[in-house]
């Protein structure tokens, strides 16, 4: 049992740093480099590009590795891989550099999620629970990129920011090695007699409500990544822009207090918009468990139909608002935002054939990050000549186009090991 634990632990760790890697360089344009390197936030943008474009290309070949080799071999490539990425990149001394190292990172955390999500869902039951769980620890690193960064900023350089978690993911990658070397070992036979018991015939009825729900899962991937990218990539920035007067009352607030006076310095603004973005991340990640809970007990159509709902009225609500009151909308539709993750993953896990589930994630993600990439020029364009504003209203209509697409998927998903019942 403990054995097991440790390995889910790990696993999470692992979502845990994807995530934080991938988003360190979002508060360190916002914050820092725009001035350091004299670069628009918006042409700094455009070095992060080719990044998420690794980020999503290259999860296909990830996911087919790991169903022909190994899934836990290919884990520890992903540890050992992106912390070594991630040191050199903090070495950077012109954005070209940057660029660079950035596309190294995305490569080596586009292994992730295709073999990541395919253990989780081939070895463990309550899959809505456990992809939640998982979930969570992405987004915990989402919110600890904002958080590390922007103290880092304050006290010992945007450098270190790249360069301690990298140090972390290598040692992660010792402990994930010692704790799986034999079944890496025992996994490539395993993985040959999955893909030699595949069956390929099925039904015509069955064959179009595969499409069916294949075609919704893919469009509502693409506009979610929208969603997902806009907010995680620009909060920082938002909140720079339009939290300023909460962010000085709450530097000044920490001078007078014993203990966050240990922490924040005299002001340290950048580690209070840093710590605010943390603190929406990590209370809106809590959305996914609620969201697990329910996809295994109502089944996907219903909860994302509520989350779409709740991403509309919050996006619609933003434009114009600041300090507080935007704080409390951007809790909002980030409830909505990371309570749409786990979904798309779920009804993945439930439809695929286990010898090729690697794959179909791969997929996935590569129509995904993709997305994500596409995103950043999108946000780049926006606010240069609109603000974020209009890319709130962007992000609503999103919301009306996955609530629309959800509204056809089917009561009940078609599973591998059994004919479905008719679609309504």
């Amino acid at each position: 049992m403990n054995r097991d634990r440790s390995y889910f632990l790990l696993l999470n760790i692992g979502h845990f740093l994807d995530h934080l890697f991938t988003l360190i360089f979002a508060t360190v344009a916002a914050l820092v480099l725009y001035r350091e390197w004299d670069i628009g936030y918006a042409g700094l943008l455009a070095y992060a590009t080719p990044g998420f474009f690794a980020f999503g290309v290259f999860s296909l070949p990830a996911g087919w590795l790991a169903d022909k080799w190994s899934r836990d071999g290919m884990m520890c490539v992903f540890f050992f891989g992106i912390g070594l990425a991630s040191i050199a990149t903090g070495f950077s001394g012109t954005p070209l550099q940057m660029g660079l190292g950035l596309f190294v990172i995305g490569m080596f955390a586009a292994i992730y999620h295709p073999v990541g999500l395919a253990i989780v869902t081939l070895k463990w039951r309550n899959t809505g629970m456990r992809l939640a769980a998982n979930g969570v620890w992405g987004n915990l690193g989402v919110a600890c990129a904002a958080l590390i960064t922007g103290y880092m900023i304050d006290n010992g350089g945007w450098r270190m920011a790249f360069i301690l978690p990298g140090l972390f993911s290598i040692g992660v990658g010792f402990v994930y090695m010692s704790l799986r070397w034999a079944d890496i070992q025992a996994e490539r036979s395993e993985a040959k007699a999955e893909t030699s018991d595949v069956t390929e015939s099925m039904s015509p009825s069955y064959r179009s409500l595969l499409i069916r729900v294949s075609a919704i899962v893919f469009l509502t991937t693409a506009v979610s990544s929208i969603i997902f990218q806009s907010t995680t990539f620009a909060l920082p920035k938002i909140f720079d822009e339009r939290l300023q007067g909460l962010a000085v009352t709450l530097a000044a607030w920490t001078e007078n207090n014993v203990i966050f006076s240990q922490i924040f310095e005299q002001g340290d603004v950048a580690s209070v918009i840093g710590a605010l973005a943390f603190i929406v991340f990590a209370v809106a990640s809590i959305a996914q468990l609620v969201v697990g809970s329910m996809l295994d007990r109502f089944g996907p159509r219903p909860v994302f139909m509520a989350v779409a709902v709740i991403q509309l009225i919050f996006f619609s609500m933003m434009p114009g608002l600041t300090d507080g009151v935007a704080l409390a909308v951007a809790f909002g539709f980030m409830l909505g935002a990371f309570g749409q993750i786990p979904i798309n993953d779920y009804m993945i896990g439930k439809t695929a054939k286990g010898a090729y589930r690697a794959r179909i994630y791969g997929v996935r993600y590569v129509v995904s990050f993709t997305v994500l990439a596409l995103t950043l020029p999108l946000i780049a364009f926006v606010y240069k000549n609109w603000g974020f504003d209009t890319l709130f209203l962007i992000l609503a209509g999103a919301a009306v186009v996955i609530l629309a697409a959800v509204a056809i998927l089917p009561k009940r998903l078609p599973t591998p090991d059994a004919e479905p019942v008719a679609a309504e």
